[in-house]
């Protein structure tokens, strides 16, 4: 097959990886090239794309890329490889940016979600193997999900399966960039906890990053505790409910989010349980493949795609 161009637009970081199929395999997964770089905090859609495609090109060193696989953040069609839009990045509605891709490194390229594709990524290379039903949760800039069904990708009817983030669980809860109340991405992604935090702690937004909420509620501090397990909170309930509808043998969670220490992983493996009916049996795993999950899953949409 030969090299592989794999593309993760981010909503904040745009990493690309180079892997050669005469070299990586299951067990060993390992990158020819590889770089991550952060978006312009005023960036949009076509600083991102100039950025992404100067980054392949100089990973692939002046070597063509016999196939690329891409990795969106928000909601692409599998089928047609348009972008719909960007929850975070401004001027991604209705982008084909399967057909610029083509053009810019003259390979077939097929695109997905980023959930999709870490589900994808984990089932082929990572937490899932050897599963035929689970659940890939990402929780980092945005929340979205992946499923895998009968050993197979569910994308459903237009590629929009998966949307966990735009699952309600608090409808008295804060309005949420999709313009419902109380998401579990409202509640529980890094940004819109931060944001949280600064507001209670009357702070300007900008002085807190996600991150920062993790390290503030490790080190005591009570509102960055109840934030961050009122997150916990909604992500469970949304994985519970997730549960009770699909039936998945195993829920994986990535993104930086995951990273928040032992009680956040216990609230939300607590909660999730607590809502899902106790015949309904799953467990609840990190991803292996880490911050990469995105990337390798673009390996093997290549591979799903056999280019």
């Amino acid at each position: 097959m030969g090299l592989i161009l794999a593309l993760d637009f981010g909503g904040t970081k745009l990493t690309a990886g180079v892997a050669d199929t005469a070299v990586y395999h299951t067990h060993d997964l390992i990158w020819q090239a590889h770089k991550r770089v952060f978006s312009p905090a005023d960036g949009n859609a076509q600083v991102d794309l100039a950025t992404m495609a100067a980054l392949g090109r100089e990973l692939l060193a002046g070597e063509r890329a016999t196939a690329v696989g891409v990795s969106f953040g928000g909601p692409a069609d599998y089928h047609t490889g348009v972008v719909r839009l960007s929850h975070h990045v401004a001027g991604w509605e209705e982008t084909p940016l399967q057909q610029q891709l083509e053009g810019l490194f003259a390979a077939p390229v097929g695109i997905d979600n980023d959930a999709n594709i870490a589900a994808l990524g984990e089932w082929r290379f990572g937490a899932g193997q050897g599963l035929a039903d689970l659940l890939y949760i990402t929780v980092s800039t945005g929340v979205g999900g992946g499923w895998i069904l009968g050993g197979r990708p569910y994308r459903g009817h237009n590629s929009m399966a998966g949307e966990i983030g735009h699952t309600a669980v608090d409808p008295d809860g804060p309005v949420c960039l999709c313009g419902k109340r109380g998401c579990v991405e409202r509640l529980a992604s890094g940004p819109y906890m931060a944001a949280d935090l600064a507001d209670a702690l009357k702070l300007p937004e900008n002085e807190i990053a996600g991150q920062d909420v993790a390290e503030m509620a490790a080190w005591g501090d009570e509102a960055a505790m109840l934030i961050l397990q009122r997150g916990a909170w909604a992500l469970g309930v949304g994985i519970g409910n997730a549960a009770n509808l699909m039936n998945p043998e195993r829920v994986i969670l990535g993104g930086g989010v995951t990273k928040a220490g032992a009680a956040w992983w216990e609230k939300v493996r607590q909660t999730a349980h607590q809502t899902a009916l106790p015949q309904v049996q799953f467990d609840i795993v990190p991803a292996a493949l880490g911050d990469d999950a995105p990337l390798w899953g673009a390996v093997a949409l290549v591979e799903e795609n056999g280019n």
